[in-house]
Order: C-alpha cells, then structure tokens, then sequence
C-alpha cells in the first residue's frame, strides 16, 4: 500500500486489474456483484443471490473458469437452514478472488423447526 494511513484507488489496482481481465476473458457468464475494498486492496469479491437454485448453477460456471477445485467449496446454510451458502476462494491475475452464492433452499431439505441450520 501506499505511505501513510489513506489507500488510495491505486492501492486497488491489483483486484481492479483482475475484474478488468474477468469481464474480457468471461463476458459469457453470469454477471456477479462485484465488491472491491480498501479494507482487502488485493481481494475481488464476486457474489451471485437468487431465490432458485440458478445462484448455485452461476457459482459452479464461476468455479470451473477460475480453475477453483471442488473440494475447495465450503457449503453450509445460513437463516435457519433457508439459504444455502457455497464459498470458495482462489487466485486470478495476482488477486484472492472470493466466490460466493446463496440461494433458497428447498423447504424439504430445511432443518427441522429448532435447528439451526449448519455445516454440511
């Protein structure tokens, strides 16, 4: 980062760099929310939300192109076992390019009343 305490657009360039060569390399896929931070300079948030499952279907296409492996997914719920929550994080054009997607989960595989819903 740069000298003293303010980060600057510059302090960005590395994740900006990375969301400039996704949108050239992967304008056929699925538009996330983007999220870049002064907080974590090098890191490019991608987010996909949606109430049916394309979120998950999203995330996956996400994963291939960024050469993220499977195992590397974390998948829990969150609200009570409502949303499901796939995470993963991997490297792209010198950037940590977190992935996420949440989407409804499906009432039949909700935990039952008084459970949280958890890892899986």
């Amino acid at each position: 980062m740069s000298g003293g305490c303010a980060v600057t657009l510059d302090d960005l360039t590395v994740a900006l760099r990375a969301l400039r060569l996704l949108a050239v390399d992967f304008p056929h896929l699925p538009a996330p929310d983007v999220d870049v931070s002064p907080v974590f300079p090098e890191w490019l948030r991608l987010s996909l939300h949606d109430t049916s499952c394309e979120s998950l279907s999203a995330f996956e296409q996400w994963r291939t192109a960024l050469r993220i492996a499977p195992e590397a997914v974390d998948s829990r719920t969150q609200s009570g076992g409502r949303t499901r929550v796939l995470k993963a994080e991997g490297q792209f054009a010198g950037a940590v390019i977190v992935l996420t997607a949440y989407a409804d989960e499906p009432a039949a595989d909700r935990a039952p009343a008084g459970q949280a819903g958890g890892v899986r």
